[in-house]
């Protein structure tokens, strides 16, 4: 070989994606409790508007 010839650059590819893990993950996820804050906030709303409507 002589020294003209160039070596060319090689990338390794990229570790092939698990094709079951994109279903289950979309299984997984929906709908969602509110946090305890805001129901806490929400109550104390609640609250607040009863004992104004009463005073």
């Amino acid at each position: 070989m002589t020294s003209t010839r160039k070596r060319k650059l090689r990338i390794p590819a990229p570790k092939p994606r698990n094709p079951l893990v994109a279903p289950a993950q979309q299984r997984k996820a929906g709908a969602h409790r509110r946090g305890r804050s805001s129901e806490r906030q929400r109550s104390k709303q609640e609250l607040r508007r009863e004992l104004n409507r009463e005073g």
